[in-house]
């Protein structure tokens, strides 16, 4: 269910880092608890974000919710498709519906992060 090249925080955000750069969503169960998402809040591309503070935020039906970057670094790309069709994030939370890509400035942060594993078990003992 959880992608295991993904690391992923404990505030249900995930990072799949290839290259240097650190592509960035929300996970499956934060979609779930969320329900029906109506507007992504997302930074500017050039943004400097650091570890475990908010990058944006995601409104469902039910509540607003911050979203925190999971690593540090540079906002270099941001999902165009979530603009339009916030809804995606409920479909593929793991995939399309990715939130930013950021250049990473500190890349062993990743070490800080649960692994998809880790991740799981976390979830189980929520």
């Amino acid at each position: 269910m959880y992608p295991a090249n993904f690391h992923f925080t404990k505030e249900h955000e995930w990072v799949n880092v290839e290259g240097g750069i650190g592509v960035v969503g929300i996970s499956d169960h934060a979609q779930k608890e969320l329900g029906d998402i109506v507007y992504v809040e997302l930074p500017k591309i050039g943004a400097h974000l650091e570890q475990g503070k908010n990058l944006g935020s995601v409104e469902s039906v039910k509540a607003v919710s911050d979203i925190y970057a999971p690593v540090s670094g540079e906002v270099v790309e941001v999902n165009p498709l979530l603009s339009t069709a916030p809804e995606k994030l409920n479909e593929d939370p793991h995939g399309d519906a990715w939130l930013v890509k950021i250049k990473l400035s500190s890349p062993d942060e990743i070490k800080s992060l649960l692994s998809a594993e880790d991740y799981q078990k976390y979830l189980g003992a929520e």
